[in-house]
């Protein structure tokens, strides 16, 4: 296999921008106490993410705040956690 070749190196793809709704990164760290915060919470909690719900809120909150997210993004993410809830409810 030629170098790259697994990662489009040598095939000549062409890189795309991100699709709406992909998370966009911190890169001015606005947001990297809450983060921290939720990372030291997943580790005391050994990675149960339940725990540290309230600490994912605010940090999607910041983001948001900081024109980060969208309030639709918000809206998408939480009516797909209630589709899925309701859809495993109906399970037997």
């Amino acid at each position: 296999m030629s170098a790259g070749g697994a990662f489009g190196g040598s095939r000549g793809l062409q890189p795309r921008a991100p699709e709406k709704g992909v998370f966009p990164l911190d890169h001015f760290g606005e947001c990297k106490q809450v983060s921290q915060d939720y990372l030291a919470c997943l580790k005391y909690n050994t990675g149960d993410a339940s725990k540290c719900r309230d600490l994912s809120k605010l940090y999607l909150q910041c983001r948001m705040d900081r024109c980060s997210y969208n309030k639709t993004l918000l809206l998408q993410l939480l009516l797909r956690t209630v589709n899925l809830a309701l859809t495993f409810a109906q399970l037997p």
